[in-house]
């Protein structure tokens, strides 16, 4: 109920003043951390941190159909699809280097490359939870939101620098901003045109989040089978109720109706999860992350900018 209440709270001031409501939900939450020393908070938190954010993901496949996917072009789906692979293949082998574990560069590289916090929603649900495990999601949905702040008011700035067109700033845009909805600004505050290809391009990536997060699952799998015996389920439930919404919405079986009711129902649940992530994170342990982490994620905003910015060039 407290998650609620938060999840609500973070909603009206998003609606009233703007911003993104994902990190008003964080950072009201962390203001409530105190709530932490009470036991009897634990078990309603946890659920709302793990189970409730399951279902909010799940329920993301209602965005997203196969007409629209494919509607983009071989050329764009492939360089786009490419581009997201190999941010997080960056992320992976860069994280060592900063001095973080290859989970956190997965974890921070599947925010920037798909969709930004609710991409690290997802991949942290399916990933080995260790004593950092809440510490390093509540970290990354911060800096990534930050990120894709900056980069919607940004980006527009350097389409209009380089001469894009319109199909190639929404390539640009669609293929690099973080989140959905500062895309969606990003988009059409250069043209009607612009932001109907961004936002195209962008349910592109938010569809390769299934993909990208089976992987990470059988590759924990096999880990987790290594290290201990034990196996874990090959696609956990949520995963498979998002594949099966995805393909009554590509089938044209959900109406207008049911799509906008499971969205917002998404949002909330998303929301709700991530004020309860909030609670449960402190400041000091935010700052045990350092700049490394940080540099780390700029590092991996400009890498899939570089990229995106070739396939336009090129295509």
């Amino acid at each position: 109920m407290l998650s609620i209440v938060i999840a609500m709270a973070a909603t009206s001031i998003s609606i009233g003043y703007g911003g993104p409501t994902i990190l008003f939900a964080l950072l009201l939450g962390m203001a409530f951390n105190f709530v932490m020393k009470d036991a009897r908070y634990a078990p309603g938190l946890q659920f709302a941190a793990r189970e409730i954010l399951r279902v909010g993901v799940a329920l993301l496949g209602a965005r997203i159909t196969a007409t629209q996917i494919t509607g983009l072009g071989w050329s764009t789906l492939g360089g786009v699809t490419a581009a997201v692979v190999l941010t997080i293949i960056f992320g992976l082998l860069a994280a060592p280097i900063a001095g973080m574990t290859r989970r956190f560069g997965v974890l921070t590289a599947g925010a920037v490359a798909i969709c930004g916090a609710s991409a690290a929603a997802a991949i942290a649900a399916v990933l080995r939870r260790d004593e950092n495990h809440e510490r390093d999601m509540a970290f990354t949905i911060i800096a990534v939101t930050t990120l894709s702040t900056v980069c919607m008011v940004l980006y527009p700035l350097i389409t209009k620098l380089l001469h894009f067109d319109h199909a190639d700033s929404g390539v640009f845009l669609g293929g690099t901003i973080h989140d959905v909805a500062q895309v969606v600004g990003a988009g059409y505050s250069v043209s009607p045109e612009t932001g109907d290809v961004a936002t195209i391009v962008k349910l592109l990536r938010v569809a390769l989040l299934l993909p990208v997060v089976v992987v990470i699952t059988l590759v924990e799998r096999q880990s987790n089978g290594t290290a201990s015996g034990g196996r874990t389920k090959l696609i956990p439930n949520f995963l498979l109720v998002f594949i099966a919404i995805v393909t009554l919405n590509s089938f044209g079986l959900l109406p207008s109706s049911v799509q906008s009711e499971m969205s917002d129902a998404s949002r909330w649940c998303i929301v709700i999860s991530i004020a309860a992530l909030g609670i449960k994170t402190s400041l000091a342990a935010l700052a045990e992350v350092g700049h490394r982490a940080i540099m780390l994620m700029v590092l991996e905003t400009i890498f899939i900018a570089c990229l995106v910015m070739a396939l336009v060039r090129l295509s």
